[in-house]
């Protein structure tokens, strides 16, 4: 069984991921901001969980804004249980809106949570992972970092963004053990706490210029309920499901890229010529080596 440590479990996808790995039996750290304070009830939520499943599912304190919050919270699990197996990154936050309407500095603080607050989480594990010579770096992506949907810029350009990050790591850490994986799940517009919570433009008085679209704004979520087949639900706890899998699997075989969608999203097919030109460009310069990692230490 692992050490899985989970940015942004206090709800949505990595509330449910980490009930689910807990339950399979791994030691689960579903970390937040400030446990002890506006998320205390979620830091309450987790362990009566874990109590009353009798599972290793604790909390930890973890601002993905803050590179001495990361730092803090992988020292406290390494000292709680010797070793750090897993990394979810799954910390995001959405903006919906016009583009236009946004702020640079709302733009800045979207790529500062979905970006750079991986790198910072990053920095911090990795030198842990690469000393125990295995690990894996799993990324909670979005179909929309191929397929980009309207409305939702400041998100869908620092998914890319972090997807794009994602694949840069995966060829440095692979020599040193230590995998990737990035699950991509299509849109949901219910279970999670995305759209209910997200931010909106800093200045609406531009949004307001944009009269020619106000039919298309308005419909919006409507048309994204209408790309699901009828009868077919949204079932977001599939998304935890796939991760779990994924972190079941042995060492080495774990899938570069998996998807989880039911709208049809249109982003698999994207992947996959992406995915073919990785590949070609690697081989064509040498390092096809870097695209899957080095066993250095048997599986115990």
């Amino acid at each position: 069984m692992s050490v899985v440590l989970i940015t942004g479990a206090g709800s949505g996808i990595g509330r449910l991921t980490a009930r689910r790995l807990a339950d399979d039996g791994h030691t689960v750290y579903a970390s937040m901001r400030d446990v002890e304070g506006r998320n205390s009830d979620r830091a309450a939520e987790v362990a009566a969980y874990a109590a009353e499943h009798r599972v290793q599912l604790r909390t930890v304190e973890l601002d993905v804004l803050s590179q001495e919050s990361a730092d803090a919270a992988v020292s406290h699990i390494v000292g709680e249980t010797g070793h750090l197996d897993v990394v979810v990154h799954n910390a995001a936050h959405l903006y919906y809106g016009i583009t236009e309407a946004f702020s640079p500095e709302q733009f800045l603080q979207s790529y500062d949570t979905n970006v750079v607050g991986a790198l910072r989480v990053n920095r911090a594990a990795l030198p842990v992972l690469r000393r125990q010579g295995q690990g894996l770096l799993l990324w909670v992506g979005s179909g929309t970092s191929r397929v980009v949907p309207p409305f939702l810029s400041p998100y869908t350009a620092a998914k890319a963004a972090m997807d794009s990050l994602a694949d840069s790591v995966s060829l440095e850490v692979a020599p040193f053990g230590i995998e990737t994986s990035i699950v991509m799940p299509g849109p949901f517009t219910v279970g999670t706490e995305h759209f209910p919570n997200a931010a909106g433009p800093a200045e609406p008085e531009v949004s307001d210029r944009y009269d020619l679209i106000a039919a298309h704004i308005a419909r919006n979520q409507a048309a994204t309920e209408g790309l699901f087949p009828p009868g077919v639900a949204q079932d977001v706890n599939q998304v935890a499901t796939e991760i779990a899998r994924i972190v079941a699997l042995p060492h080495s075989q774990r899938p570069y890229r998996s998807s989880v969608d039911f709208s049809d999203f249109g982003d698999l097919p994207v992947t996959a010529v992406a995915t073919a030109q990785r590949e070609r460009l690697m081989h064509r310069m040498g390092f096809t080596d870097l695209l899957r990692p080095t066993i250095l230490k048997e599986e115990s």
